[in-house]
């Protein structure tokens, strides 16, 4: 086990540095750091030599991957933005945003109500679809078979945004019953979160629905389901006690790797609901062309993703004795 861990530790790293560069490029492509600068500093103060000094304060002032004017072949390569810039990153320095606040405290203090949304809507949404598919399962075949599933696909083909703004207009305007937007810590910020969490978990209900649904009848016609029936076992028990388990490697393979989101936010929920997280975070920072932000929020979401699929792996042999990691 912990030379498989060492192993994809090491493979993570030419991935983050994959992802990094990609990041790089893709934003220097839509924004020069005269563009950054000129964000930051305003329309007022865009003069040539506030922008030279703000790149300069900034690290801005280095060639991308390349310095053609660097005096060894070696520097050419370290003496750049990219590197210069991305070494802070592997040993988790955040350093602060071009806006001048520390971005590690940020992310500290934006994670809490990022989870307020993203646990609740993914813990109910796991066990509402599983719950209903386990329940199609049970009535396969049958005409309630064929309206969720007609239902899933609906749900499924229409935009979460929708969902969104129905959800406001008819809850929040029409009826009163929660706030349009806004969050608060403690209870009194419960009825901030039930709307977008009832919202997230409505959205999803579709592709997990067909999703575990899926699973389930592939586990139903497997020999081990016709050998508990003949032993006397009724159906429900047989759901239950066996497909479910059975069914556990495939849904973990989907559901471990979601985790990691859960720590980034979402980004169209918290913009919309004006939630103080992660991923509104991440869409200001990109709107303010601040790429301090942008770089950390990527590479955080990188590594998160990583340990998902190592979390994932090892949850394996917890559910089947037969998979070993060496």
């Amino acid at each position: 086990m912990f030379a498989y861990l060492i192993r994809r530790v090491l493979f993570a790293v030419p991935i983050l540095i994959g992802v990094n560069f990609i990041t790089f490029a893709l934003f220097f492509i839509v924004n020069t750091p005269d563009d950054m600068a000129r964000a930051q500093l305003g329309a007022k103060q865009n003069s040539p030599e506030l922008i030279a000094n703000w790149k300069q304060k900034h690290g801005y002032d280095k060639p991308l991957f390349l310095n053609l004017d660097a005096p060894s072949a070696v520097e050419g390569i370290t003496d750049t933005l990219f590197v210069q810039q991305s070494i802070k990153l592997f040993v988790f320095d955040f350093g602060v945003s071009d806006a001048g606040r520390k971005i590690s405290a940020d992310i500290l203090e934006r994670i809490g109500p990022s989870l307020a949304i993203a646990l609740p809507t993914f813990i109910i949404g796991i066990i509402t679809s599983i719950s209903f598919s386990l329940l199609i399962v049970l009535f396969r075949g049958s005409t309630l078979d064929s309206i969720t599933m007609m239902i899933a696909v609906a749900i499924m083909s229409i935009s979460g945004l929708f969902y969104i703004i129905t959800g406001q207009v008819l809850f929040s305007k029409i009826l009163h019953w929660v706030p349009i937007s806004g969050f608060s810590s403690g209870w009194d910020g419960f009825k901030f979160i039930i709307l977008p969490v009832a919202i997230g978990v409505f959205a999803g209900l579709g592709s997990g629905i067909r999703w575990y649904r899926s699973i389930f009848l592939e586990e139903i016609n497997q020999d081990y389901v016709r050998t508990a029936k003949a032993k006397g076992l009724s159906e429900i028990k047989v759901l239950f006690k066996h497909v479910l388990q059975n069914g556990m490697l495939p849904i973990l393979t989907g559901v471990v790797v979601v985790i990691p989101s859960l720590f980034m936010g979402s980004l169209i929920m918290e913009s919309f609901f004006a939630i103080p997280g992660l991923g509104s975070y991440t869409i200001d920072a990109i709107a303010s062309q601040d790429f301090s932000i942008v770089k950390a929020m990527v590479f955080l979401g990188s590594v998160l993703y990583i340990l998902g699929l190592i979390l994932t792996d090892i949850s394996y042999t917890f559910f089947d004795p037969r998979v070993r990691l060496n």
